[in-house]
């Protein structure tokens, strides 16, 4: 039996207005996610908070945003506040980094993409940015200072919501609202006041990125479109034994294609020796390496048609590509791409497949010489006439370098979360969400 704990129901053809009549009919022959979404409420002249992630690579020197993708993308939730008194949440790296800045050059950028100004108030909940709040006009934004500059959004981490709803930034600012709208689907496996406590004390809603991430999400996981695949490269080894397990367990995919370090753990737990310099590198690099390891053991076991190893690998020598057969194992030199066999017997499955669903790459495919594995999977997956999700940051780099990322049905933002998601995991943000929607369903915004 399938099972999703965000799986789609179909949502109800009618449903109670509120007392302002701001609470609108759903769309009929819509699914119900569970939440509240943007075509649930008329947010003209509203106050709202909006929680976005805009978490981007900075200059450490100048400042600039590098690469602003996570902007542009929230532009349609933003687009469709024009109307709205909009002030917006968000973070920028993390304590002690480099890129812990302040959200300045943020506001630059909503502005430019938005055409019209954001302003940016240096302060999250005290007096300045309470007043830049209560001075806001309808079709105007401001954006608030980073969260992370606050103690409570990292002491808080994990709390109780009611705990959370009670924080000095919660308590202060949701008064100043009339609603929330959280659009962090890359930050949604975590629990932070900023992120989950409006949710307890005002009707909340997923933007736009959020509801378009789990509409596509479920519908790669548990749609009854067959066969399905999921191919799973890259570094998060431990993550990926997890999503592995979870999606064969519950019937999600038919078969699981491993690359990337990821196939060397699973190479490993078919009982190859890899050689010193990447066992060393699995002990290094995957937490508790030897649970992740015994528990790829255990999915081979169970699952031996389903979990495809490559057949042949190529290892590094001295910056030149050798390919060795897997019998040829192990190797002193590190193992840095899949080999040309495993390459066509992987082709042949995303052929057919009419869900992929891919995370990870299959090399180091910053390095020409290992890049191949990653390019040719990458290509036959973007040509593939089946419905395509990606996500994870070197996948989404890699799509991007190679110039098909507008063949991909779905471009995930999320990283931790989209992760999270596929290992069938809760993730706070989708939970709270919910909750909120529980709470005002029958009282409506006014409520």
């Amino acid at each position: 039996m399938r099972t999703g704990r965000y799986r789609i129901k179909r949502r109800a053809t009618s449903a109670k207005r509120s007392r302002d009549g701001s609470y609108k009919e759903p769309r009929k022959g819509g699914f119900g996610l569970g939440f509240f979404t943007m075509d649930d409420f008329n947010l003209g002249g509203k106050r709202v908070l909006v929680r976005l992630d805009i978490n981007s690579p900075i200059d450490p020197i100048s400042g600039r945003i590098l690469n602003d993708n996570r902007i542009r993308q929230h532009m349609a939730t933003l687009r469709e506040l024009r109307d709205a008194r909009v002030a917006i949440l968000a973070h920028q790296g993390r304590a002690g980094k480099d890129d812990f800045v302040t959200m300045e050059a943020h506001a630059e950028s909503l502005s430019y993409y938005l055409g019209r100004d954001v302003g940016y108030v240096d302060s999250l909940f005290g007096k300045t940015a309470v007043e830049a709040i209560k001075g806001l006009d309808p079709g105007e934004f401001t954006l608030l200072e980073n969260t992370r500059f606050y103690s409570e959004e990292i002491v808080l981490m994990d709390a109780e919501p009611a705990k959370m709803s009670s924080s000095h930034m919660v308590g202060t600012l949701a008064p100043l609202a009339d609603f929330f709208i959280n659009d962090a689907f890359a930050a949604a496996h975590r629990a932070q006041p900023s992120l989950v406590g409006f949710c307890e004390v005002l009707p909340s809603i997923a933007g736009r990125v959020m509801e378009r991430e789990v509409e596509m999400l479920e519908r790669a996981m548990h749609s009854e479109e067959r066969p399905k695949i999921a191919i799973l490269g890259g570094m998060k080894v431990d993550d990926s034994v997890a999503v592995a397990r979870h999606m064969l367990s519950q019937g999600i995919v038919d078969r699981v294609l491993t690359a990337g370090v990821v196939a060397n753990l699973f190479l490993w737990a078919e009982g190859r020796k890899l050689g010193e310099v990447n066992e060393d590198f699995l002990k290094k690099e995957v937490p508790a390496c030897g649970a992740v390891l015994q528990g790829a053991r255990d999915l081979l076991k169970k699952y031996p048609d389903e979990i495809f190893v490559p057949v042949d690998v190529v290892v590094n020598v001295k910056g030149e590509g050798r390919t060795l057969s897997k019998e040829n194992l192990p190797s002193e030199y590190p193992i840095q791409d899949i080999g040309i066999d495993t390459i066509v017997r992987y082709l042949v499955e995303i052929s057919t497949a009419q869900v992929i669903i891919l995370n990870g790459p299959a090399g180091v495919f910053e390095v020409e010489e290992f890049s191949v594995g990653t390019r040719e999977l990458f290509l036959a997956v973007a040509k593939s006439k089946g419905f395509k999700v990606i996500g994870g940051g070197h996948t989404v780099t890699a799509v991007e370098q190679l110039g098909v990322s507008q063949q991909m049905d779905h471009v995930s933002t999320g990283g931790g979360s989209l992760i999270t998601y596929l290992a069938g995991q809760p993730l706070p943000v989708l939970d709270a969400l919910h909750r909120s929607r529980a709470r005002f369903k029958e009282v409506g915004p006014g409520g």
